[in-house]
């Protein structure tokens, strides 16, 4: 499963390669509210279709709309604006008079769609460089935690896992919660070594090791882009790894269990010396409590739980765990 940014690339190749006209269209700015962020994308191809989305549906179809009546005739970027007035809000349905800025870019064979799309296969950030007067496009690494900006007059967009998943076991919920993850821009790293685990354990893009799980912790220098999942429900594989994961600046740490199982773990961390304020940062019951029960489930409540702290949304705001939940 591809993230929206890798889909967006693949398609718009794919539209190259079969020699359509195509163009690609990225969220630079917006004012007050939005439906979609910074960074988000839209390809359109000269026959109207499109893969991705920068509004929502309503600049959608307004570009696609034009693209039918007149065809794609631009030939170097372009900066356009959605929503300046009160009417053109109301129009495109953007939000309390939101503004949404884009830019548009006319894309071909030079446009490096396929060189971008070899390097986000070997799991490097990229950083894309457009040059918004004469539509040169350069690629060069990116720096972790660097963010699309535009500056003389070049647009930096940025490619790529820009968060990590350390996922301990390799389970059938790990499955589930690796295949999402992926698709949400997570470079997923799931790590078990029990062999009978890793037997027939494949999915693309996804690296599974057979390290210990506390070493593999240690060795992957853990930042604030990072989050552990620990989902063996063996102390011998996931206290270690906790103990060093809550250590680290990985802004999420959590491990399957009950509210029994978590006290207790939490009784063992403590033997580890861990203190207080490190061991508040363990989250167990692992996910937001939406009355998960199979592994599909409990997988989607672990990444609602995990991108509800990787937003900033407040303790308050979240939904509580149940008492009985698992």
């Amino acid at each position: 499963m591809d993230s929206i940014d890798l889909e967006v690339l693949k398609t718009a190749a794919s539209w190259i390669g079969a020699g359509h006209r195509c163009e690609l269209i990225t969220v630079i700015k917006t004012w007050g509210s939005s439906p979609r962020p910074i960074g988000a994308t839209l390809a359109i191809c000269d026959d109207g279709r499109v893969v991705g989305s920068v509004s929502g549906g309503c600049i959608e179809d307004d570009l696609i709309e034009r693209v039918r009546q007149s065809g794609i005739t631009r030939t170097i970027p372009e900066i356009v604006s959605y929503g300046i007035t009160a009417d053109e809000a109301h129009r495109f349905g953007l939000p309390c008079g939101g503004t949404i800025e884009l830019a548009i870019e006319p894309l071909s064979s030079a446009s490096t769609i396929i060189d971008l799309l070899e390097r986000l296969d070997r799991h490097e950030l990229v950083a894309r460089n457009l040059d918004l007067e004469s539509g040169a496009v350069t690629l060069t690494a990116a720096p972790s935690g660097a963010v699309q900006q535009i500056a003389g007059g070049v647009l930096t967009t940025i490619h790529g896992p820009r968060w990590r998943l350390f996922i301990i076991g390799a389970g059938q919920l790990s499955r589930f919660l690796a295949q999402v993850a992926t698709a949400m821009d997570y470079h997923v790293t799931v790590c078990d070594p029990r062999e009978e685990y890793r037997a027939g354990w494949h999915l693309p893009g996804v690296r599974l090791v057979h390290a210990m799980p506390d070493d593999l912790v240690i060795e992957a220098q853990l930042d604030h882009r990072s989050a552990v999942v620990a989902l063996t429900h063996d102390p011998k594989l996931d206290d270690l790894a906790l103990m060093e994961a809550l250590k680290s600046d990985a802004f999420y740490v959590g491990a399957i269990g009950s509210r029994l199982n978590n006290a207790k773990r939490r009784e063992r961390l403590k033997e580890f010396d861990l203190n207080d304020e490190q061991l508040a940062r363990l989250h167990g019951p692992i996910g937001l409590y939406i009355g998960s029960k199979t592994p599909s489930e409990i997988a989607i409540s672990i990444l609602a739980e995990l991108t509800a702290i990787k937003n900033g949304v407040p303790q308050q705001l979240r939904v509580k765990h149940a008492d009985g939940q698992a």
